[in-house]
């Protein structure tokens, strides 16, 4: 093998010859997911479909060698090649296993993504790929031998008109295939997320007109609100509000909406339980739902900037005289809770040395550890937020302990690609099965302490997963496109029977509204607003799930 690269290495090529083969590889092997795609989309049932097929690598090979031709010295060219192919390779992997789509959310969520889930991404296969088809390519086109260039008016002329003959040929073909490349590209207008390098170099550019906005004035809202009917001067007990944040939860494999295994044999088996079967997240990956799901913002009118800008709902019961703490077992906030009480609980029992943590990673019992500890030091009304773990992938095997391996067989590896979807299925089950016993347990210790508290338990997810349905694995889709099983969530409460009859809440009419209407994260920021009756303009009657099954003081007399 040395032998090999040393003889490639010491037979000097021509600067083209080396920008044309960079060109080529990029422009084919390292876009099998991209034309993949596109054959996914468009039948070769044609001659004409088939001659527009293979105008695709062309237009990308001549893109790449106009780009790498914009430099004259070659170790510019090396270099720009050399990263090119590098980081090409890894995004190639991941489109390629897990049909991922690379845009700024894809950058954003693994800048976002901390050291023990990236690394739960990292296997052998996507390491032998990357040398492969990345660091090995790239090294020879570093170490090859170009021939020397005098660099003088001729070759000057000679550079350009090379460069304009190629855009000439660009030109043919979209004159040639205009028609096709017009209707594809409209009908399909995602699909250039899959082609690299184009997709994650308009990434990095849409995350810098992102980032320049971090800047902005920092905005309050709510400043009006105030508690109408406070339970600290109407009644001794406190209101305790636990808001669980789903990770990754999908609601088609939850029991309570139907799903045919039964992945919640706790909370199925109580009557007290309210599932908002239709209900849909604000975006397809943590970073973008949790923040949109407390802001005062609606998914449509949802607008990231001014989210990292201003206030949020945690903000406004916080000035409300409501104590709001954030207890994290997952990768943080993503910028909600900073202006409120927040705990690292997985970094606290990691260095506890707790048994239920290993590899910097801990099972989402130590929420519930906490949980307990922070009930019993309780002294004002309070929002208490976990944040767990849940069902986040791809090793879903290391979400429960063993004792939840309710379905087998299971997919106990990473590298779910290589698993049978049945396997996989069982293994994403089964975090639902340990997600179950975490928001029963919850309520459990609430009911413990019913004649201290009027209480609520939320659960509602930040987004869905994609387990191999149409060749599709994880999430971060763009919204429009993304499948329903990135988008549909579970969403549950449990309300105490203090807290229904202190804020003369209508639990049947919940529970019929449950099933009959829609929901989103939309609803989130009133909904909370409303369960501790504080007044703001910010509110809104319509967004808020509990204003039409709140019993008017005659109606509750009656009853």
């Amino acid at each position: 093998m040395k032998k090999i690269i040393r003889k490639i290495t010491n037979c000097p090529i021509s600067l083209n010859l080396l920008i044309i083969c960079v060109a080529f590889y990029q422009a084919t092997i390292l876009n099998v997911s991209y034309y993949k795609q596109v054959l996914i989309r468009l039948p070769l049932d044609s001659f004409s479909n088939i001659a527009f097929f293979l105008s695709m690598p062309m237009v990308v090979f001549c893109t790449i060698f106009i780009l790498l031709n914009l430099f004259i010295n070659k170790w510019i060219i090396k270099i720009v090649a050399s990263v090119l192919i590098f980081v090409s390779s890894i995004f190639s992997y991941f489109m390629f296993r897990f049909g991922l789509m690379v845009d700024r959310s894809t950058l954003q969520n693994t800048l976002e993504t901390n050291f023990a889930e990236s690394s739960s991404l990292i296997t052998f296969e996507l390491i032998i790929y990357i040398l492969c088809f990345g660091i090995l390519p790239a090294a020879m086109v570093i170490l090859i031998k170009i021939k020397s260039i005098k660099i003088d008016l001729f070759f000057v002329c000679k550079h350009v008109l090379i460069i304009f003959l190629t855009i000439m040929f660009i030109g043919l073909i979209a004159l040639v295939f205009y028609k096709n490349y017009a209707t594809f590209m409209r009908n399909n207008n995602k699909i250039i997320k899959y082609l690299l390098p184009s997709n994650y170099i308009s990434a990095v550019y849409s995350q810098y007109q992102f980032e320049k906005y971090k800047n902005l004035p920092f905005l309050t809202i709510g400043n009006d609100a105030y508690r109408q009917n406070s339970s600290l001067e109407s009644h001794n007990n406190k209101t305790v509000i636990v808001l669980i944040i789903g990770e990754t939860a999908r609601s088609q494999n939850f029991a309570l909406n139907g799903y045919a295994k039964n992945t919640t044999p706790l909370l199925i088996k109580r009557d007290d339980i309210i599932s908002f079967q239709n209900t849909s997240s604000c975006g397809t990956y943590t970073a973008y739902s949790i923040p949109c799901m407390f802001s005062n913002m609606t998914r449509k009118n949802y607008d990231e900037r001014l989210a990292l800008h201003q206030e949020n709902v945690l903000d406004i019961l916080n000035r409300a005289k409501v104590d709001v703490v954030w207890l994290d077992n997952n990768t943080g906030c993503k910028g909600v809770c900073t202006r409120v009480q927040n705990e690292n609980v997985t970094k606290k029992y990691v260095t506890r040395k707790s048994a239920l943590c290993q590899n910097d990673v801990c099972y989402d019992e130590v929420l519930i550890d906490e949980l307990t500890d922070k009930l019993n030091h309780i002294d004002n009304d309070s929002l208490i937020i976990l944040h767990p773990l849940g069902s986040h992938g791809p090793n879903y095997y290391q979400r429960y302990p063993d004792k939840f391996k309710t379905f087998t067989p299971t997919c106990d590896t990473n590298q779910i690609n290589n698993c049978d979807l049945a396997s996989l299925i069982n293994t994403y089950d089964n975090t639902i099965v340990y997600t179950d016993f975490i928001i029963n347990q919850t309520i459990e210790l609430l009911q413990k302490k019913h004649d201290k508290f009027n209480s609520m338990v939320i659960y509602l997810s930040d987004h869905g997963e994609s387990l191999g349905e149409n060749g599709l694995y994880l999430h971060s889709f763009p919204y429009s496109i993304a499948p329903e099983q990135q988008t549909h969530i579970p969403f549950i409460m449990w309300i105490s029977n203090s807290y229904k009859k202190l804020n003369h809440t209508n639990i049947q009419c919940i529970k019929e509204q449950s099933k009959q209407g829609s929901f989103s994260h939309d609803n989130l920021f009133h909904t909370l607003l409303s369960i501790f009756d504080i007044q703001t303009k910010e509110y809104t009657s319509s967004l808020d799930i509990l204003n039409d099954c709140k019993i008017t003081r005659q109606e509750d007399k009656r009853s």
